[in-house]
């Protein structure tokens, strides 16, 4: 009766270590999920807001063109 005792003591830790390692492993791959779906919304706000930035250096390229002709080529020898 020992050994049988042993046995259902032994697979009883065995499972309890099981279940622990499985509840702590679906913990972390739930984190990685949210952690990517969060990264994709800033990608596609920081994109956004780079084409809003592109669109506000074009509108100032186009002033700098029409008030001061020749801005770039002084830009261009200062660098």
């Amino acid at each position: 009766m020992d050994f049988f005792e042993f046995a259902i003591a032994l697979i009883s830790i065995i499972g309890g270590f099981i279940t622990l390692w499985m509840f702590i492993l679906y913990q972390r791959k739930e984190k990685k999920v949210r952690l990517s779906t969060d990264t994709e919304y800033d990608i596609r706000e920081l994109s956004a807001m780079a084409k809003s930035l592109s669109t506000r250096i074009d509108t100032l390229e186009s002033i700098l063109d029409s008030e001061v002709p020749n801005w770039r080529e002084q830009h261009e020898h200062q660098a």
